[in-house]
C-alpha cells in the first residue's frame, strides 16, 4: 500500500485529518490548530497519531506541554506530503465534476477501508511462516521495527499476502498490555519498547495512554489507573508494550 494510497483514502474519508497538517504549518501548535480546523485537542492527536503510523517517516515533529498546548511542526516528509495533498485537492474537484451521479461517490466511499481500531501501523510482509491452519507473517515496520502477526492460511491466500507485500496492521487498544521495563514478556507474544507520551485519565473506566516507539511511530493502550499506579508508569517513563500474533488484523488494499 503505498502512502499516495493512503493519503487518497483519507482525502476521501475524513478530509480534515490530512488538511490538519496545513493548519499545523500555519499555526505551530496543536492546540491552535486543531480550532483552526475543527477538531478537538483529542482528535487532533489521534489524527498525527495515525498519520505518523501510516506514512514511512513521521509527518509532523511534536513537543509535549509546550506554550499553547504543545508545540507542533511539519518535519520535510509532511512538507512533501502537504504539497501532494494541495494537488490531489485540485484533482479531486475535477472527480466531483466528473462524477456522473452522487451514487458514485457514496460507492467509492463504501469501499474505503474503515475501522474502530485505534491502532494502525503501516508495514511491510518480510517473512511467512506455516503453522498448521495459521500462518505466522512476520511484518517491518517504519526504521526495520518488527512484529509478527498470526492469522488463518485461508486469509493469507484471500489476502495474497507474500514477501514485499505492504499491509496495514490493526490493533484495538484493549489488546495491549503495559509492563514494567524490567518485567518480561510471555512467550511468543510481541512485546515492545517505548516511552510514555501522555497519559489521559477517564471520569469512568481505563486511562488512554500513548507511547511513542524508537521509529516514530505511536501505540494507544488502555490500562486501569491501579496498574499504571502499580508499576510506577507516568509520562516520561520507559515502558514494555505486549501484544499477542493473535491479536493483530491484517488489512491491504481492494
Amino acid at each position: 500500500m503505498s502512502l499516495p494510497t493512503l493519503l487518497s483514502q483519507h482525502i476521501v474519508r475524513r478530509p480534515q485529518r490530512i488538511a490538519l497538517l496545513q493548519h499545523i504549518a500555519e499555526q505551530g501548535s496543536i492546540t491552535r490548530a486543531a480550532k483552526s480546523a475543527g477538531l478537538s485537542y483529542k482528535a487532533a492527536w489521534d489524527a498525527i497519531d495515525e498519520l505518523n503510523n501510516l506514512a514511512q517517516k513521521p509527518l509532523v515533529e511534536r513537543s509535549v506541554g509546550g506554550k499553547g498546548g504543545g508545540g507542533a511542526k511539519l518535519s520535510s516528509e509532511g512538507e512533501r506530503v502537504l504539497r501532494l495533498y494541495q494537488k490531489l485537492q485540485a484533482l479531486q474537484t475535477q472527480v466531483l465534476e466528473a462524477a456522473e451521479e452522487a451514487s458514485d461517490l457514496d460507492l467509492l466511499g463504501r469501499l474505503m477501508l474503515r475501522t474502530s481500531a485505534r491502532n494502525q501501523l503501516h508495514g511491510k510482509v518480510v517473512a511467512i511462516d506455516a503453522q498448521g491452519r495459521n500462518d505466522r507473517i512476520r511484518l517491518e515496520l517504519a526504521e526495520g521495527l518488527r512484529i509478527d502477526a498470526q492469522i488463518t492460511h485461508d486469509s493469507t491466500l484471500r489476502l495474497e499476502l507474500q514477501t514485499g507485500t505492504e499491509v496495514v496492521a490493526l490493533i484495538k487498544a484493549g489488546w495491549l498490555e503495559l509492563l514494567g521495563i524490567d518485567q518480561t514478556g510471555a512467550s511468543g507474544n510481541n512485546c515492545l519498547k517505548g516511552t510514555i507520551e501522555e497519559i489521559l485519565d477517564a471520569d469512568d473506566g481505563p486511562s488512554e495512554v500513548r507511547i511513542g516507539l524508537p521509529n516514530g511511530q505511536t501505540l494507544c493502550a488502555l490500562s486501569e489507573p491501579l496498574h499504571l499506579k502499580t508499576l510506577e508508569l507516568a509520562a516520561g517513563k520507559p515502558v514494555l508494550v505486549q501484544f499477542a500474533p493473535s491479536n493483530i488484523l491484517l488489512g491491504t488494499p481492494l
